[in-house]
């Protein structure tokens, strides 16, 4: 089983084996972490469940042999070559940029834009020296892949792509790069906005903001669907 960000926390460790009986669902699973995990109690009803890389739709689905199972908290977002590498380590650099943006554009595109989303240095006043931004990599290159995917069918002729950066990433790094190209500025600032609110919303990336007085916290927003 694998746990991120604040279901980290309660199970103390990001990877964790668990034998249950032939025929075992999702529900007896937690009934079984719950025993064993009694942090976990108070988070059951804002985390999600993954099974081999999908979310479960509801406790009754069923367990099978070796599956990967994921506890996915609601994720966290950004502060801000199609389907692999959209999920980089460290901060996004200016070459990034620049591929992400070459790699949008073209004669027929006459309004390309570029969205970067940098680490600020507080939030709600409380000063922020860094940020740890971790991922359940498999499901966040599809759910990115999927959303790149179709915004472009919905706005025919715009092209679309998203580097995220993870790990440790210190006040002014960037994050994370969208790009846009359309032939018309109105797609491509609207189909922009949107990969960036579909980001936060749905891919499994979760942040940890470290503050200058030496506390940290996870920052959840929506639960994963």
């Amino acid at each position: 089983m694998l746990s991120f960000a604040t279901a980290l926390d309660a199970v103390g460790s990001a990877e964790t084996a668990h034998d249950l009986p032939d025929g075992s669902t999702v529900a007896d699973l937690v009934e079984r972490l719950t025993a064993a995990y009694p942090g976990l109690e108070a988070l059951w009803p804002r985390l999600a469940v993954a099974v081999d890389g999908e979310v479960a739709g509801d406790r009754t689905t069923p367990l099978h042999d070796g599956a990967e199972v994921a506890l996915l908290p609601p994720v966290s977002g950004g502060s801000c070559g199609a389907g692999v590498g959209r999920l980089r380590d460290g901060a996004v650099d200016a070459d990034t940029v620049s591929s992400v943006r070459a790699g949008v554009e073209d004669a027929g595109k006459g309004a390309v834009v570029v969205f970067v989303g940098n680490v600020r240095n507080s939030f709600g006043g409380r000063p922020v020296e860094r940020i740890s931004y971790s991922a359940y990599p498999a499901m966040a290159e599809r759910r990115l892949e999927r959303i790149v995917s179709e915004l472009e069918a919905a706005e025919p002729g715009t092209r679309v792509e998203v580097v995220h950066g993870l790990g440790t990433l210190e006040v002014g790094d960037a994050s994370v790069v969208i790009a846009t190209a359309s032939a018309h500025r109105r797609q491509a600032y609207e189909v922009n906005r949107l990969a960036l609110e579909r980001l936060k919303a749905e891919v499994p990336i979760w942040k940890r903001e470290h503050y200058a007085d030496g506390g940290a916290a996870w920052r959840e927003e929506e639960p994963l669907d």
